[in-house]
């Protein structure tokens, strides 16, 4: 069997469909793991990046693409909220995801909204609010950024919502960083503490 071959099986089976299948996907698996672009959880870790395969395979992107925005929050996989919305817009099903902001207070609320291609019809997310945010206990998690980016976090979960809800193949079932942390218990461990600070760093960088 040609590479090419191979490849498209991989394609069309996944890692885990064939034995060929899983064979080829463990020796990509092993090559990514050696490198050091690719985030520290996968780096020398062939499982979680064999894992990262799977799911690019299933979504149709790239393995790189996968790793850089699947984060592991308490033991839990996590996709970015950035990511989730570029899938949205990228997946052909929709027009590009828009977002209503209105209200004052902890009225204040977002509604992720756009065109379903297929029907022509409007399709959106629950309404998000501050109020809503407050009762989850989401604000008052130890260095929430409900606290200090709420326009970014109502628009963030306004998004995961609609994902949830219109395209749960590109969930997977998982829920978003922002989502994992908001439910997570206060972090005992320094490793799982400094992880969730690079996390809030990138955050960061994306509003400025």
């Amino acid at each position: 069997m040609s590479e090419t071959q191979e490849l498209q099986l991989v394609g069309n089976q996944g890692a885990f469909g064939l034995p060929a299948s899983f064979e080829h996907a463990q020796r990509v698996a092993k090559m990514l793991s050696s490198s050091s672009l690719i985030p520290k959880d996968y780096q020398g870790n062939i499982q979680n990046t064999m894992i990262a395969l799977e799911l690019a395979f299933r979504l149709g992107v790239s393995p790189l693409l996968v790793m850089q925005n699947l984060y592991i929050i308490q033991g839990k996989p996590s996709w970015s909220s950035t990511f989730i919305i570029a899938a949205i817009n990228s997946c052909g099903k929709f027009s590009p995801l828009m977002f209503d902001v209105s209200g004052e207070g902890m009225q204040r609320g977002c509604i992720a909204h756009c065109k379903d291609l297929g029907t022509d019809t409007r399709v959106e997310s629950p309404r998000i609010t501050m109020q809503m945010a407050t009762d989850e206990g989401w604000v008052s998690k130890p260095g929430s950024k409900w606290k200090t980016m709420p326009e970014l976090m109502i628009r963030y979960r306004a998004a995961a919502f609609f994902g949830r809800l219109y395209c749960p193949e590109i969930m997977m079932g998982m829920q978003t960083v922002e989502e994992n942390k908001d439910i997570a218990p206060i972090i005992q461990d320094q490793k799982e503490v400094s992880r969730v600070a690079e996390i809030d760093r990138a955050t960061q960088m994306i509003e400025a």
